[in-house]
């Protein structure tokens, strides 16, 4: 396992002031790692990564067995941070029957005749299953609050677009979370927190790499340019909505290996946490299988 101080500096402590200047995009998180050489810190990220998704294999199947619990991952990010590869190196041992993993594009027509939250309770994962959101509800207080032009798809009724229809934005989501968690659904959030510099090598890498082309989009240099709004939209974001039933982790993105390893780290200690066991048999039920066993070996 990483050091409990390594993944308590990822957190964003509830009730507090957020800031993402205070958060390296680097792999070296802590004063301890920083004096050791990064070749070692990644070699024992690798083992640590290996374990962990052994763990989270495992872990997957007793969550399904125990059925009192659902899992909901929630991945937010500006472009080219690394979501897509983060979720699918850490899901990669897991059964794909027990998890399920939705991407949320531009709404339709149908999302906005309905409140925000609404197109992603429909996919909610069910007790005993881990559900990965690429993107969430968290688009309705970033991109609607850096591009606020798109409340008027929304039909909302007339109101003043303020502080304080933000913040009732951010109490929704409170509310929403706090039921989930009080119904069994565990939350975690990751931010995964890129560089303006590692973000440029990352499209530069798919304008010059024929097989990454089809990755590049006009759009997402579009958005780059609103880097700074994006950066206070989600600081306002994860100060607001980083609570102790649903916390937000800000993950270091510029070293993929980094990214993946705490990701997968901070899934399989949620996971091991869990009073998660194997459902035990009444005697009645215990009863039907020394009959089957009987039948079986008659047979």
């Amino acid at each position: 396992m990483l050091k409990k101080d390594i993944l308590e500096a990822l957190r964003v402590e509830p009730g507090k002031k957020f800031r993402l200047q205070d958060r390296d995009t680097g792999w070296a998180q802590t004063k301890q790692l920083k004096e050791l050489d990064k070749d070692d810190v990644k070699a024992r990220a690798r083992e640590v990564l290996e374990r962990n998704l052994a763990e989270l294999a495992e872990a997957q199947e007793l969550l399904y067995a125990d059925n009192r619990y659902a899992l909901l991952v929630i991945f937010q990010a500006m472009d080219a941070a690394g979501k897509d590869g983060t979720i699918k190196h850490v899901m990669s041992g897991v059964n794909p029957q027990g998890c399920q993993v939705f991407s949320f594009k531009r709404p339709s027509a149908e999302d906005l005749d309905h409140n925000f939250l609404w197109r992603y309770m429909k996919s909610l994962p069910e007790r005993g299953r881990i559900g990965i959101f690429n993107r969430s509800y968290y688009e309705d207080v970033l991109v609607v609050r850096v591009h606020p032009e798109l409340l008027q798809t929304q039909q909302l009724p007339d109101e003043k677009r303020g502080k304080k229809f933000w913040a009732a934005r951010y109490e929704d989501i409170n509310a929403f979370e706090q039921h989930l968690v009080r119904n069994g659904t565990v939350i975690l959030k990751f931010f995964l927190n890129v560089s303006k510099k590692a973000q440029k090598e990352r499209f530069l890498e798919r304008l010059d790499r024929p097989e990454k082309n089809w990755k590049f989009s006009a759009a997402d240099l579009t958005e780059r340019g609103f880097w700074d709004a994006y950066q206070d939209a989600y600081e306002k974001a994860l100060s607001e909505t980083s609570t102790e039933h649903a916390p937000w982790y800000v993950i270091p993105a510029d070293n993929k290996w980094a990214t993946r390893t705490l990701v997968a780290e901070i899934i399989a200690t949620t996971l091991g946490s869990l009073d998660l066991k194997y459902p035990e048999l009444d005697q009645t039920q215990k009863a039907q299988l020394a009959e089957a066993r009987h039948k079986l070996d008659d047979d």
